[in-house]
């Protein structure tokens, strides 16, 4: 795996150190997971794992047992390209611990911190993030789900969809419109055994993912489990998804680099028309431009998470340029994969075709390419105006 970008000025020691030693665990760790079976026990593994190797600390402050003072991006960013080019899947369960801890960390209360947060980093609990519904995916102000007042605490009703983690988490990070309010909503932690919290059946999709609904009818939470400002609940998600979108971007880079080597692997030993497949034209140009998305994903992926790192101003423009270029140009690569290896890009099971699958999702999770479009010119207007 190529690591020379390592020495942009992004970078730490810190950094470099961490990914030598990911990479390095990652190779004798993962890699040999298989789409037979139960996803959602090899995913509790898998957290497991991450978590008896340390790398769930990385997901929360050091106060409550991570490592650095906050949340770092760039460490999960190099994590998650890290995992995601040895196992779709172990990306996958690192990501949902750091989203599904992430309204904590940046809005929690001390209490709550220290209650909630070093359960996810020691594998002890399994999180999830619950904004998206039927009716209101990417318009996540169009949410139905509501939560009003009641005594010492809260009672919220509605559904989510669309979750991943869904059936498998012991809490939820619930967003939910304030009942009577038309402009006010509120994150709510939702624990698994609450009553009045229903799971759905599991949903299929083409990448092995745990991903399902959840159903909260009277579902009666104490005061204490409200994350943030009363009506803020907006802002929590949105800054929330600012810190882990470029790490969706770094998740597609970890994909494309993956795909890159499999294909570069392949033409160096295939031979057509009496020559390496490596010495025709055609072959060195798809292969260029392959190298040149991954280098672009790479600045913009590491330029969003070093000025979220640097900088207590929101870098939802930069965030979103990050994961819309990285996610599509991981998609390009890996269908250029395909299309070297022919044949044999295309067997169900083979490192090009899961991969293929696997970085698809990415254009849709956390935001579709549509809507990244949208806050990045919505910003670009902004600032001319």
């Amino acid at each position: 795996m190529d690591c020379s970008h390592l020495d942009w000025p992004f970078f730490d020691d810190d950094h470099r150190a961490m990914h030598e030693q990911a990479a390095a665990w990652a190779a004798s760790n993962l890699g040999n997971d298989s789409e037979e079976g139960d996803v959602a026990s090899a995913c509790r593994a898998l957290v497991g794992r991450l978590a008896h190797g340390g790398w769930l600390r990385h997901t929360i402050p050091a106060a409550y047992g991570g490592v650095r003072r906050n949340v770092d991006v760039r460490s999960l960013c190099i994590l998650r390209e890290i995992l995601a080019f040895h196992s779709g899947l172990a990306d996958f369960a690192f990501a949902m611990q750091g989203l599904g801890a992430g309204p904590i960390s940046l809005f929690g209360t001390d209490l709550q911190k220290r209650q909630w947060l070093p359960p996810v980093a020691d594998g002890r609990r399994i999180a999830a993030f619950a904004i998206s519904e039927a009716h209101a995916g990417s318009d996540i102000a169009a949410m139905r789900t509501t939560a009003r007042p009641d005594g010492d605490g809260w009672i919220l009703d509605g559904s989510k969809t669309w979750i991943s983690n869904a059936g498998l988490a012991d809490h939820y990070v619930v967003f939910a419109r304030l009942a009577g309010q038309e402009k006010a909503w509120g994150a709510f932690m939702v624990e698994t055994a609450s009553p009045g919290l229903h799971i759905g059946e599991p949903i299929e999709v083409s990448a092995p993912h745990v991903l399902g609904s959840i159903t909260l009818e009277n579902c009666r939470v104490p005061a204490n489990s409200r994350i943030g400002d009363a009506g803020a609940g907006l802002k929590v998600a949105l800054a929330t998804l600012d810190v882990f979108r470029p790490t969706v971007g770094a998740a597609a880079l970890g994909f494309a680099r993956r795909a890159l080597d499999e294909a570069t692997q392949w033409i160096r030993s295939r031979e057509v028309f009496g020559k390496p497949l490596a010495e025709h034209q055609m072959t060195l140009a798809r292969l260029a431009d392959m190298a040149l998305d991954i280098d672009a994903s790479s600045l913009l992926v590491y330029r969003a998470a070093w000025l979220r790192d640097s900088s207590d101003t929101r870098s939802s423009s930069e965030a979103a340029m990050a994961k819309l270029y990285a996610t599509e140009a991981a998609q390009r690569v890996a269908d250029s994969a395909v299309q070297l290896l022919g044949g044999r890009g295309v067997v169900r099971g083979s490192a090009t075709e899961r991969l293929y699958r696997e970085v698809r999702a990415l254009r849709i999770y956390e935001g579709t390419s549509e809507i990244q479009r949208l806050v990045i010119a919505s910003h670009l207007l902004r600032g001319s105006g």
